[in-house]
């Protein structure tokens, strides 16, 4: 047994003086004249656990007081509770393993309170290989073994042992179960599949709040936030009543969709409900303002909040960045310091976007430094990725590629698509294929690369490399992403592409766009034909920048609200020079303030200017 047990001392007369009656009669009372010493040993600890095992210090000395009194370290009675109390109070695995090595025949309660502890802890694979010896070992599993079981194979993101459990839990006769059935919705949830849990969910007979939570936040972590607010409204018009975790994902679907009367009304809801003072509600409000760009409001969450964590600081950090407020986001990263929350990776990631999306080169290096030097945060890839951006958007395509050369671990595709996109908005066609060779070793399928590299040659005229480029993605069948844009109006959603004709009310959006065209053009509008990738006439390409999807969404809000009403727009492609400077010019003309949510930041145009400064 290790040392620490075995002298450990038993509580003081004025440690159990602080016990209840109850507790301090058992350290003082004798067994009855027919009871066994040790069995009544047993009893006693195994009571004084259910009643004041509440540290890790006390739980020790009641493990250390029955080894003492004599009870055998391969008691499964004592062993069990042990192990239960250990595991509740979440202490490391490693004190749960000793006690589990010594006991003799443990049941399927302390298998399974292992199994849980495993999946709980930070090596859940350990449940997996405990669950397998389990089985060796002739024990039954039993309802409660696969919930535990499949929440640790959730955290692993092992599809295939996933579905290898979810059969032998319909073979063993545990699939109809609901608490099996929610794990089973989690578990393929936390893999991405989320067909495969709406499936199982759809297949309950029973469906409480733990599995409407699991398949609503399925769709709203994997990119559908549409579904996971249609099946909010259905668990609503069923009666279910959300709770904190129902709103956490329900502001991430609006924050997606930027549906910001839905999140306001579910905001309203927050308060009406007493959900005001949960830290994970009000870091998602946080997150869900912050994407709809109304920083204002994210703001003022932020400072109503009763309690704040480090999560809450980063979430405001990088909205700020991401809004185009930089200095504003440093200065708020100054003032988390300032009241002693600890800084972790991604408020790093938030102060780096701060600094490369305002072109502050120099700060961003000093607080790369801080992050490795003062905090002790080792770089991830996403740091030197915000590096390779950082010194790409300034306009410094050589210093970044021979950041990237001497970079401490080896480059992703993103970090090269960064490089890529640098090399294509400044210019540096000769990175631009070395960047475009890394990334077809890398992920030779990915749209974007190819239309990087068209869009550079198309920018230099070099028309028969555009076509090669071309010609390639047709013949390995790579997809363009299309370009779409999202704005919302009268509690709907609504998608627009580039050209898009499919809307009811075309005509009056088109002829809405001819007006803008030609009020633009009064004020000096130059169409920036550049931007148009295609071997056509300038009259051509004048009219195709016409028909951006963003334009078309802008030209629709200005038709169907009332003068002087904010339009926000959500692209899911960088927003082209020829529509930023076409949008800072409506904001102008039209009066009204516009917020474009491109793929990496936000634009607020007003009077005719951008909150980024023409540096995005």
């Amino acid at each position: 047994m290790t040392s620490w047990l075995m002298h450990s001392k038993q509580p003081s007369y004025e440690e159990i003086s602080d016990l209840p009656c109850r507790v301090k009669s058992l350290y003082h009372s004798t067994p009855a004249s027919q009871e066994n010493p040790i069995t009544y040993v047993v009893r006693k600890c195994i009571t004084l656990l259910q009643v004041c095992a509440s540290s890790k210090h006390k739980l020790k000395q009641v493990h250390a007081f029955s080894i003492r009194h004599g009870v055998p370290l391969n008691n499964p009675d004592l062993g069990k509770y042990l192990i239960y109390a250990i595991v509740s109070l979440s202490f490391p695995m490693s004190y749960a393993h000793n006690i589990f090595s010594h006991v003799q025949d443990p049941n399927i309660f302390t298998w399974n309170t292992m199994i849980r502890g495993y999946a709980e802890s930070d090596n859940p694979l350990l449940a997996v290989q405990l669950y397998r010896k389990m089985h060796v070992s002739g024990i039954k599993p039993d309802t409660h073994t696969y919930p535990f079981l499949l929440k640790a194979i959730s955290k692993l993101a092992d599809v295939r042992m996933g579905e290898q459990t979810h059969s032998v839990a319909i073979r063993n006769g545990f699939e109809t179960l609901v608490f099996v059935q929610n794990s089973l919705v989690h578990m393929y949830a936390a893999f991405g599949h989320v067909k495969d849990a709406c499936k199982v969910f759809e297949l309950m007979s029973e469906r409480d709040l733990v599995a409407w939570n699991s398949v609503i936040n399925g769709f709203a972590s994997n990119g559908k936030p549409n579904e996971a607010l249609t099946l909010f409204r259905e668990m609503a018009s069923g009666g279910v009543e959300p709770d904190g975790y129902t709103m956490v994902s329900l502001f991430s679907a609006c924050a997606e969709l930027g549906a910001l009367a839905l999140g306001r009304r579910a905001h309203t809801y927050v308060w009406k409900v007493g959900f005001s003072d949960n830290v994970n509600v009000n870091n998602a409000l946080l997150d869900f303002y912050s994407k709809c760009g109304i920083i204002i409001a994210a703001q003022r969450v932020f400072h109503e909040m009763r309690k704040r964590n480090a999560v809450s600081w980063s979430t405001l950090v990088v909205g700020l960045a991401v809004n185009g407020f930089g200095k504003e986001a440093l200065e708020l990263f100054k003032e988390m310091e300032i009241w002693g929350f600890v800084p972790g990776e991604v408020t790093f990631v938030g102060v780096l976007y701060a600094c490369s999306h305002c072109g502050m080169v120099d700060e961003g290096f000093s607080y790369f430094r801080r992050m490795k030097d003062e905090y002790g945060i080792m770089p991830k890839i996403e740091h030197f990725g915000c590096m390779v951006d950082l010194l790409g958007r300034a306009g410094l395509v050589k210093q970044a590629y021979e950041y990237i050369q001497n970079m401490l671990m080896p480059p992703n595709a993103v970090v090269w698509r960064t490089l890529l996109g640098a090399c294509t908005i400044h210019g540096h066609s000769a990175i631009a294929e070395i960047a475009r060779s890394k990334l077809l070793q890398l992920e030779p399928k990915h749209s974007g690369d190819y239309v990087l590299l068209s869009n550079l040659y198309a920018y230099e005229q070099r028309w028969l490399n555009v076509q090669e480029v071309r010609r390639t993605m047709v013949k390995e069948r790579v997809k363009k992403t299309p370009g779409h844009s999202l704005v919302e109006l009268g509690n709907r959603v609504f998608e627009f592409f580039m050209g898009d004709r499919s809307h009811p009310q075309t005509e009056e959006i088109h002829a809405m766009l001819a007006e803008i065209t030609k009020k633009l053009k009064l004020e000096g509008y130059v169409p920036r034909t550049e931007n148009v990738f295609a071997d056509i006439e300038e009259e051509e390409k004048e009219d195709a920048l016409s028909y951006h999807s963003e334009k078309i969404a802008i030209a629709f809000m200005l038709v169907n609200t009332a003068p002087g009403t904010p339009v926000r727009v959500v692209k899911n492609l960088r927003v082209c020079a020829d529509c930023h400077l076409a949008i800072k010019l409506i904001s102008k003309v039209y009066s009204r303030e516009i917020v474009v949510r491109d793929r990496s930041r936000f634009h607020h145009f007003k009077d005719g200017h951008c909150s980024c400064r023409d540096y995005w």
